[in-house]
């Protein structure tokens, strides 16, 4: 083939796709700021060292000996193949963390000396950087600006996996345990109280549970790692629903032989804003039985219950993440055609779309989610000004026939 301008015009512009169109891994954030591995809690993914003493904050010394997990887990997870056993990583969450990585996720953990924050871009882990966020049993309450951070990064398209443990379960011993803690946050957030649409009751039970909505269509009961059946608490409790406060509200595993109602919820999930939030109330299901060797580790997450908790886990985590959209007929494929850049942005954004989405809106809001601007796409490949804003982050949604079919962040530059 003759090489001439139009060969080099398409070798540049192939180049500049794959570029400029490669769409940014999705990042897992898994917290240890809030004495996860206080007592015999080793929550985390990984931990090169055991030198923390929760008094109830954390203390670093060489004679303590609780989990001090650093941000990223070692070996580096991009060593990390489909038959990398669980004990690549050392933490009682480390089989949990492995299987998001084999899903194509990258995973972090935010250390005891991290800051819960959204929309701060001098801190390198505030929550706009991550898709999904998960905090398995705190037992340190979250600060006002915390709570406000966290439901921001919800309502504005993150997703939040709240996992609780019993009543009377405070491993600090600073007076909080994890369902006081989490109701703190649902009800009492400064932005929106009372939003996910359920509270977790007081309660203190061990059970082994197969009351499972018939939900054939469910993503978390029958998702991509598999159908869940069954489920085992071994000292966790429930949460009580109200659809009045969100109508999307829904439970799907219940507390054995009491049906299918508004409480002795074990699992539930919502929507809130243009994020996502799912709960269980008990913390034995994560549990791998490796991690620090200090603590007494349980296998619950492969052991108990059959293998259900990997797949209950697994299905949630990834319908988090945005890998099911179940709210939309768009599909998989489509979505993943869909090109927003460059980002940062400086003066014009380019929002490349399919023709089955031409006529969705453009709308771009600030971390207020106060309407910045809006635009009608009618071509595929579609210029957005951006010249008169101010720098900073915003967020560019979506809409198609009234649903959201996609948000992302936008950095403006000068």
């Amino acid at each position: 083939m003759k090489f001439n301008k139009y060969n080099f015009l398409i070798i540049f512009n192939l180049v500049f796709i794959l570029n400029s169109f490669c769409q940014p891994t999705i990042k897992i954030l898994f917290d240890a700021k809030k004495a996860e591995t206080s007592g015999n809690a080793d929550w985390v993914i990984d931990a090169d060292q055991w030198n923390l003493k929760w008094n109830p904050n954390a203390t670093v010394s060489s004679s303590n000996n609780q989990a001090n997990a650093q941000r990223y887990p070692t070996p580096s997870q991009t060593l990390i193949t489909a038959s990398t056993p669980e004990t690549f990583w050392t933490g009682a969450l480390s089989y949990w963390g492995i299987d998001c990585v084999k899903k194509g996720y990258q995973v972090e953990t935010l250390p005891y000396n991290g800051q819960i924050t959204y929309g701060n871009v001098s801190n390198p882990q505030d929550l706009s950087n991550y898709k999904v966020y998960i905090v398995c049993e705190p037992n340190i309450i979250f600060t006002a600006s915390e709570k406000s951070a966290i439901i921001n990064f919800v309502q504005n398209g993150g997703s939040l996996f709240m996992i609780a443990d019993h009543t009377v379960s405070d491993r600090n011993f600073d007076g909080n345990d994890s369902p006081d803690i989490w109701n703190d946050l649902i009800t009492n957030n400064g932005v929106s109280n009372n939003a996910v649409g359920f509270t977790f009751d007081l309660a203190n039970f061990s059970q082994t549970s197969s009351t499972v909505l018939n939900s054939p269509n469910d993503s978390i009961l029958h998702g991509p790692m598999g159908n869940v059946s069954q489920v085992k608490w071994s000292g966790g409790t429930t949460m009580s629903l109200n659809p009045l406060q969100n109508p999307s509200v829904k439970g799907v595993i219940y507390k054995s032989g009491l049906g299918f109602g508004n409480t002795n919820v074990l699992c539930a999930y919502s929507r809130v804003g243009n994020g996502k939030v799912a709960a269980i109330g008990d913390s034995s299901p994560p549990d791998d039985a490796t991690g620090d060797p200090n603590d007494v580790l349980y296998n619950g997450y492969i052991v108990d219950a059959g293998g259900n908790h990997q797949r209950l886990l697994m299905n949630i985590t990834i319908w988090l993440a945005g890998g099911l959209a179940t709210s939309t007929s768009i599909n998989e494929n489509t979505l993943e055609k869909i090109k927003v850049y460059p980002n940062p942005v400086s003066d014009q954004l380019t929002v490349s779309i399919e023709n089955n989405l031409l006529d969705c809106s453009a709308v771009i809001t600030d971390l207020s989610g106060r309407l910045v601007s809006t635009q009608i796409l009618k071509e595929n490949n579609n210029s957005i000004p951006l010249e008169g804003l101010s720098s900073g982050m915003y967020f560019l949604k979506l809409v198609l026939q009234e649903q959201l079919i996609l948000t992302q962040k936008i950095i403006k530059s000068h």
